[in-house]
């Protein structure tokens, strides 16, 4: 049976993680970049006194809201394109329920994280213990049952041998490019406790490497005789793109084959948009080069991409009744979406093979025209919309357009993820780098920005990391505002205020709604809210400003170079101007009757935009 040593099950928990490798940059290093800990009686005499032990090896930080650490953990592991990731353990009940929401995140963006949250007594001796949802249906529920459908490994631990296979499994699945995602090990508290004799074999260091499946050979050359038969073919570049690290290889196959390549949200950054075929965002917030290839494409090569409607325009977009699509991605649940024809494979390798076999192949050269035609008229309207302006009251575009011509972009990161700014920021951003556009837009989840800023400068702490975020988010969860500065980590948030839920508003306008409720003034209210963000920014411990102005927000970036912390810059906008250039319907069901003309008129349009989808 081997050497045994005598650990609690937390103990046992932490010695594991610690010993957990991987290699990056051909520099072996520890998979979990820390922990993030609020504690509380589930988990402070376990699982903390555990971490304590380990805390020269393993470090604990911590936070100032559960949701908020589990952001900047799912953060660092996007930044780290999943080489990387880290833990969280929270207390039971409303400290573990608060990361559910993060969970979500991490399961629909396939981003691994590992939740350690505390959970009842499995003894049940004391029971209900503080904060305990009872069942009276069902004596084996707790609160962390809410975990098991956003996460993509749930296990609860009721005996301290269970953890031996769980924290195995776990580890297959965090590192796995096909089932990444949110893992969740239910920590029974008093189990926590629990002393084992665990196999000191458990204990040794474990190197873990992404794994690489090769194509099938039968869908490799059904896929090479697919994109030789095409005349007007488009890669969409997704997310699966920069995880496989094969940035260089989407670019070799785009000069070698004179295919245009248009991205997702979460493939933005997956080539420099500074290539001539490179035709920037796609779908509902594309821009007007992406979309008017698209628009007329018999061949999409979906890339590592899950076509989430923003980017298929609600699948309205692609009108070409020839539209075919190659699917190349390590899920085939991703591969065979919309009846397309499968490459079950790992990105980098699929588009290796793909080249190949396509020899000297070449799209034909006025799809390559077209394509140039195209970018430079979208070039022009996006210089137009980001271009500097006296305006009392920008808009999102122009504040994009002061802080991209305010820093080096080769050394930035920019980050956002809810209300209008996504949009704009995925049309708008010149992304130049693998990484350096940081979007969370699979769950679009309010509040993400400021602890996903956090977590992605820790991850890059070479890089400047600048936070778009609008008031409505901001006022969601600020609270890692703090934590940047109490860990000495300078993270850059420029706040937009439009007074509201601008974004939403919009979309209200547009199906035909009146404005109500999304915008301060349009809300119930007996005084208007009158928010410092600048103050509410410092009494965090933040230096901030407030500017009236895009100049002015440009001399303050630049100012900000000295600062020696976390940074934030308030500006007022105007809620209502987007770029016009460019986008697409987006699928947004509009009542079938009202006695409101506007929502019928309306609901016209939208069974008529239906016409298109396939």
């Amino acid at each position: 049976m081997g050497k045994t040593i005598r650990l609690t099950m937390a103990q046992a928990v932490a010695h594991f993680l610690k010993k957990q490798m991987t290699v990056v940059d051909g520099k072996k290093v520890p998979i979990f970049g820390g922990v993030w800990a609020i504690f509380g009686h589930g988990n402070v005499a376990g699982i903390g006194e555990a971490l304590y032990q380990v805390r020269g090896e393993l470090p604990t930080y911590r936070a100032h809201n559960e949701q908020g650490m589990a952001h900047a953990a799912i953060a660092y592991a996007k930044a780290s394109f999943r080489q990387r990731f880290m833990a969280c353990t929270t207390s039971i009940g409303p400290g573990a329920l608060n990361m559910v929401t993060a969970a979500g995140v991490a399961h629909v963006n396939r981003i691994p994280v590992l939740f350690l949250p505390g959970d009842v007594f499995a003894n049940r001796a004391p029971d209900p213990v503080l904060q305990q949802i009872e069942d009276w249906g069902d004596g084996t529920v707790s609160a962390n049952d809410a975990f098991r459908a956003v996460s993509r490994y749930f296990d609860r631990i009721t005996r301290p041998e269970q953890i031996i296979t769980a924290l195995k499994r776990a580890m297959q699945v965090l590192t796995d490019p096909l089932d990444c995602g949110p893992v969740t090990l239910s920590l029974c508290q008093d189990v926590q406790a629990e002393a084992f004799d665990y196999p000191e074999s458990l204990f040794e260091e474990k190197v873990w490497t992404i794994r690489r499946p090769q194509p099938d050979a039968d869908e490799l050359a059904s896929a090479i005789t697919l994109i030789k038969s095409a005349e007007k073919p488009v890669i969409i570049s997704g997310g699966g793109v920069l995880y496989s690290q094969a940035t260089q290889e989407l670019e070799a196959f785009v000069e070698a084959h004179g295919i245009p390549v248009v991205v997702s949200q979460a493939g933005k950054s997956s080539i420099d948009e500074r290539h001539p075929l490179a035709l920037g965002s796609v779908g509902v917030t594309g821009t007007s080069a992406a979309n008017a290839i698209a628009e007329e494409t018999d061949l999409i090569i979906a890339v590592g991409t899950r076509c989430q409607d923003f980017t298929t325009g609600s699948w309205a977009l692609f009108k070409n009744d020839k539209l075919k699509i190659l699917g190349l991605n390590i899920a085939a649940y991703d591969a065979y979406k919309h009846d397309g024809q499968p490459l079950v494979a790992d990105a980098r390798e699929g588009l290796k093979a793909l080249s190949k076999g396509l020899g000297d192949w070449k799209a034909p050269a006025a799809l390559t025209e077209r394509a140039t035609k195209e970018k430079n008229v979208w070039m022009d309207a996006a210089n137009k919309a980001m271009a500097s302006t006296n305006a009392a009251l920008p808009s999102d575009a122009q504040v994009i357009g002061a802080v991209t011509r305010s820093i080096e972009l080769e050394k930035a990161i920019g980050l956002c993820a809810a209300g209008g700014l996504p949009g704009e920021m995925h049309k708008l951003w010149p992304a130049t780098a693998p990484g350096s556009y940081h979007m969370e837009y699979g769950f679009s989840c309010m509040g993400y920005e400021v602890a996903g800023g956090l977590g992605t400068k820790m991850a890059n702490p070479d890089k400047e990391v600048f936070v778009l975020v609008g008031d409505g988010s901001y006022m969601m969860l600020n609270s890692e505002l703090a934590t940047s500065v109490m860990m000495g980590i300078k993270v850059n948030v420029v706040l937009l205020d439009n007074r509201g839920y601008g974004c939403i508003n919009r979309l209200q306008m547009e199906t035909g709604g009146a404005n109500f409720n999304n915008l301060l003034k349009d809300s119930y209210h007996q005084v208007m809210p009158e928010i410092d963000f600048r103050a509410h920014a410092e009494s965090m411990g933040a230096i901030a400003v407030k500017v009236s102005s895009i100049a002015e927000l440009e001399r303050a970036i630049a100012d900000s170079k000295k600062n020696d912390r976390t940074s934030v810059f308030v500006i007022d906008t105007d809620p209502l101007i987007t770029t016009k250039a460019g986008g697409h319907w987006w699928d947004v069901a509009v009542p079938e009757v009202s006695p409101r003309e506007q929502v019928n008129k309306a609901r016209k349009n939208y069974v008529e935009a239906r016409k298109h989808q396939r």
